[in-house]
């Protein structure tokens, strides 16, 4: 049984679709890149799935022993905002156990080790007593990706998570994510870098006027595959 399936899904805001009809299938241990134009709804999408926005119609459908979305990681795009938190880097990391922690007003011993364990496995553990705000972009990704580790040991769904990153720090988060899925984890990715989708997703699902769900090698033979990277590299489609 598939990790998570979508039938004839819909979604949008306030019963408005912005994307309709999509049905596919994740699962365990795949990589699926979400590609399209913007505006397509690809963060709608990722809201759906993660319960923060009801379906237009259709439905999402979680296996029955699966994580559901209290064993989500989520890695959302960030504002400037959120990038100037005033918070430790162990007290940002230590609030994806939440989930795990109930009504308790506190962080128990394991939740602690969970963090401390999270953090080292992203090489951050050094900034353990450091201020968020303080962090470089490469820095703060990397905390929010620990913070996500900590609510899941299955599912990270992230949203464009190198976004505004220079390319050396964005290759390095890239890798970090590949290694994830090489350890089990199932990646569910926003990106508007088709190269990178093609380059480590296993599965692309295209949103749009030319919507696709399949094995990356199946989209790079389609035509919304070869229409959508002509366009990235500034080709003419004939």
């Amino acid at each position: 049984m598939s990790m998570i399936s979508a039938d004839r899904l819909s979604v949008g805001y306030d019963g408005i679709p912005v994307e309709k009809d999509l049905s596919f299938s994740i699962n365990r241990g795949d990589y699926l890149c979400i590609v399209g134009e913007n505006g397509s709804g690809k963060t709608t999408l990722m809201k759906t799935l993660l319960g923060l926005i009801p379906p237009v119609s259709g439905r999402v459908v979680f296996e029955a022993e699966g994580p559901g979305n209290k064993g989500i990681g989520y890695l959302p795009q960030q504002t400037i905002v959120q990038r100037d938190f005033p918070a430790s880097v162990t007290e940002i990391v230590l609030s994806g156990c939440q989930g795990k922690s109930g009504l308790r007003p506190f962080y128990n011993k394991e939740e602690k080790a969970l963090a401390r364990a999270n953090m080292e496995k992203m090489g951050i553990l050094q900034l353990k007593d450091r201020s968020y705000r303080e962090l470089s972009g490469g820095q703060q990704q990397r905390v929010l990706l620990a913070r996500a580790l900590c609510a899941t040991k299955n599912l990270l769904l992230l949203d464009e998570p190198v976004s505004g990153l220079d390319p050396k720090v964005t290759m390095e988060m890239y890798d970090l994510i590949r290694k994830l899925n090489d350890e089990g984890i199932t990646i569910i990715m926003i990106t508007h870098d088709i190269q990178v989708a093609t380059m480590y997703a296993s599965h692309i699902l295209h949103l749009g006027a030319k919507q696709f769900f399949g094995t990356t090698d199946e989209y790079l033979s389609s035509k919304a595959g070869k229409f959508f990277m002509l366009r990235q590299k500034g080709g003419v489609m004939i």
